[in-house]
This record gives C-alpha cells, sequence and structure tokens, in this order.
C-alpha cells in the first residue's frame, strides 16, 4: 500500500524554497499492544481521575492543568492561557545553517520523516539533495508544528531527503555525568579486539538482517491463545560459564564461528501469518462446538 502524506510544508534556505510532502518514516502500528481488561469478566476498562483530597471521582470537565513549583503546591493555567503559549504552526521548515553530518551525535535524534517534493518542488529538491550529498553537510533548522517548535536536521539518503527531529541540549545528558572507571587497555588485549571486530565487521548496515524475535514469539502466543491452545514456557536458555580472563574471552570469541545476523528470528510476514489463520478458526469455533454438542 502506497505511503500517505500526513503534512505539507515549505522547506526554505536562502531565497529558495521547496514545497514537500511530510511522511513518517516509522509505524507506531506494527508494536503489539495490550488493552486492561477486568480479571473477573475480561470487559476492557477505562481510566478515571480521583481526587486524592476528596476521594471521589473527577469528570473530565471538571479538571485543570497546574505546574507543581513546590511540594503539594500547583500554579493553575487555563486552556486560554495554554493556547496562547504555543507556537503558531507555519508550515515551514527554515534552515539555519548547514554543518558536517558526522557533528551530530545519533544521541540527539528523534522522530524521523521522509520528505517527497511537492508539486514544483521537483527541481529545487534534487538541488538540495545533490548539494547536501556532495558537500556531506546536513541542514539545521527550525519547524513549527502541534504548537512546539522543535529543531530538525534534513539529510540525503540514497532516494531523497530525510527530516529528523532533534532533542534540545538540556534534554540530552552528558556522558560525563556517568561515573565510568578507567582502566588501562594493554596491546595485546586491543589487538585481539580489533582482530575480533575485523572477523565480524560488514561493508554497511542492512536492519533487514535483524528481527523483533520478542515481537514474533508474542504474535505466535497470540495466534495459539486466539485458537484455544495452552501455551508452555520453554526453558531459558544457559548464559554459560563466566569468563574471568579477559584474554581467554577475547581467544575464545576468535574462535567461535559467529551465528548468521536474524537466522534464529521468523520473518515478520510468517509470524503474522498464523493470527490471520487463528482469527478465521476463532470464527468457526463457536459453529463447531454448537455442532459437537448436539451430537
Amino acid at each position: 500500500m502506497a505511503a500517505r502524506s500526513i503534512a505539507s510544508l515549505t522547506v526554505s534556505f536562502g531565497l529558495v524554497s521547496i514545497p514537500v510532502r511530510l511522511f513518517s518514516a516509522t509505524e507506531a502500528s506494527k508494536s503489539i499492544s495490550f488493552n486492561m481488561l477486568h480479571k473477573a469478566c475480561g470487559s476492557r476498562l477505562k481510566q478515571q481521575y480521583i481526587c486524592v483530597k476528596e476521594e471521589v471521582i473527577v469528570p473530565r470537565e471538571d479538571t485543570v492543568k497546574g505546574y507543581e513549583f513546590s511540594k503539594d503546591q500547583y500554579v493553575i493555567f487555563t486552556p486560554e492561557e495554554l493556547k496562547a503559549m504555543e507556537e503558531a504552526g507555519t508550515h515551514m521548515a527554515e534552515i539555519v545553517e548547514f554543518v558536517p553530518l558526522a557533528t551530530v551525535d545519533p544521541v540527539y535524534f528523534d522522530k524521523a520523516y521522509y520528505l517527497a517534493p511537492d508539486k514544483g518542488g521537483a527541481k529545487p529538491y534534487a538541488l538540495l539533495t545533490s548539494a547536501l550529498r556532495e558537500s556531506g553537510r546536513c541542514a539545521v533548522g527550525r519547524w513549527a508544528a502541534r504548537g512546539k517548535q522543535y529543531i530538525v536536521m534534513i539529510r540525503a539518503v540514497e532516494e531523497g531527503l530525510v527530516m529528523q527531529q532533534l532533542m534540545y541540549s538540556g534534554e540530552v545528558r552528558s556522558i560525563s555525568d556517568i561515573d565510568i572507571e578507567r582502566s588501562e587497555v594493554k596491546p595485546a588485549e586491543l589487538k585481539l579486539a580489533r582482530q575480533l571486530i575485523d572477523a565480524q565487521s560488514s561493508e554497511k548496515f542492512d536492519p533487514t538482517q535483524y528481527r523483533d524475535e520478542v515481537s514474533a514469539r508474542i504474535e505466535a502466543a497470540i495466534a495459539k491463545k486466539v485458537e484455544g491452545q495452552e501455551i508452555t514456557m520453554s526453558d531459558a536458555p544457559s548464559a554459560g560459564a563466566q569468563v574471568i580472563d579477559l584474554m581467554e574471552a577475547l581467544r575464545a570469541s576468535l574462535d567461535r564461528k559467529p551465528p548468521k545476523k536474524g537466522a534464529s528470528a521468523p520473518k515478520a510476514d510468517d509470524a503474522r501469518k498464523p493470527a490471520k489463520r487463528a482469527a478465521a478458526a476463532a470464527e468457526a469455533a463457536p459453529a463447531t462446538r454448537k455442532k459437537a454438542k448436539s451430537a
């Protein structure tokens, strides 16, 4: 199924404007979610707000938003005050600067979007894509949407442009905040570690080699549950003996044949097929049970 655009905006740098369409690069719908049910009857549960002081249920229309500035002390904001502080959406991603792509630490990466040229934007879109690719740089700018202002990075990929939301500096902790014990690395240890890295190196990252084994197991379990089967828990894999000597561990790692990436995980499509069959079986199950009962 063809991807659907979620918004239209204009990317501007200098006096050049590029009309583009925005597409989400990720699919949250692929994740498996569970609903909260009443254990006794299996009905869906709904959330309610309870006043901790009066111990009564408070309807949503009687709630307000407040900021806790001190323990149990709040300043209250009306919906109009909150709306006035929101950033007005401009449908514009304004490029502020161009920086070397390698200087943007991926720890700042947030949500990603694909950009495609909109009507009349094919030529400037292709120009910016080629210029970014040849320069090894990315564009950094601002984008306002949904009442907020975001830092965005626009980078060239093989097929076009990706706009990546970035975290603000205050949202990312420094690694210097972590207490990391320093230890001396011996030349022989470093040599073996480099050999191990070389032995398991690939020319490029291929995400299709990795599959979510946990989701596959959950989908298979859901299919069994729908079909009325019992689930048996397999034994946890043994961790193996802990090797204390670092050199011994490196040598053992080099001697061991590395497993093929993603070989043990079923394909996502294969994992979903049983669920469809299970759903059909579930629909037919009442009729089957009725027939058996009458017999």
